[in-house]
């Protein structure tokens, strides 16, 4: 019998349920912080783990530019980390942002749900200063 291919949401879901239950925890309160600070946020499994792209109308661009993708979470070894591909356009003047990487990645990193719940009005204005220069 072929076997049913999961669709993104149940891709994530599924990649979630195999961390430690407090990883799976924090990392779903993020899931749910990004996806709800606008509706035309999408999630899909790349680069190995959970992330989220822009679904609103774009102008055309080379796929290698990666300009659709908002974060990806770097869940190597228990870290939390989001990587933001182009986090260097933010210019809001977050102090969660880390790094200073020549190809305009910057990075959020979390030590657990308390920390989360410090930083979401941060990453909220981020995505959303994010997403206002790509629409």
């Amino acid at each position: 019998m072929a076997k049913t291919k999961l669709n993104d949401k149940e891709q994530i879901d599924e990649h979630i349920s195999k961390l430690s239950p407090e990883l799976a925890e924090t990392v779903e309160t993020i899931r749910n912080i990004i996806l709800k600070t606008d509706k035309q946020i999408g999630e899909r499994i790349k680069w190995n783990n959970p992330s989220f792209y822009f679904t609103g109308p774009m102008k055309p661009f080379d796929p290698k530019e990666y300009k659709s993708d908002i974060a990806v979470f770097n869940l190597h070894k228990g870290r939390i980390m989001l990587v933001l591909p182009s986090g260097a356009k933010v210019k809001n003047g977050a102090t969660i942002l880390e790094g200073d990487y020549k190809d305009g990645r910057r990075t959020i990193t979390f030590k657990d749900g308390a920390d989360v719940k410090l930083k979401k009005n941060d990453l909220q204005e981020i995505i959303k200063d994010w997403i206002r220069q790509v629409e």
